[in-house]
């Protein structure tokens, strides 16, 4: 009997080891998708401010001033966004389950998928005006 009850717990020890393993070569959670796609362009809002700063010294009233502040404006927006989307991604996630893969109900797993896609959108704005702002000031150099 006491051979038995040890072959059953080294067994029950032994799934719940292999399911854990499973379980990570499996790739990242839907989670730490989100939460890397934000650490990817977290970095970035340090560039928005730089060239926020560099475009608003150009603003004027003329066409290429115009053209600065049309930039300057979407970098701003896309620092909003950013910014707005982490206040409601922490309104609607805790801690535990940001951080610790706490499962999550069947609302919050909604909440999941929507605020996946308004982070891909953030990281497109991100990226987008990054690219305009400096493809916009590297015209301007070489002029």
């Amino acid at each position: 009997m006491k051979k038995v009850f040890s072959i059953l717990v080294c067994t029950v020890l032994f799934m719940s080891f292999s399911c854990k393993q499973e379980k990570k070569a499996e790739g990242p959670t839907q989670m730490e998708k989100v939460m890397a796609i934000h650490d990817e362009v977290m970095p970035k809002m340090g560039t928005i401010g730089k060239l926020v700063g560099e475009l608003k010294a150009k603003v004027d009233t003329t066409e290429m001033g115009q053209k600065y502040e049309v930039a300057m404006k979407d970098l701003q927006e896309a620092n909003t966004a950013m910014m707005d989307w982490m206040k409601d991604f922490g309104d609607r996630f805790n801690s535990d389950e940001i951080l610790n893969g706490k499962e999550l109900s069947e609302e919050k797993q909604q909440w999941l998928d929507e605020e996946e896609e308004k982070v891909k959108m953030v990281k497109e704005k991100i990226n987008s005006s990054i690219e305009r702002a400096e493809a916009l000031l590297a015209q301007d150099s070489v002029q």
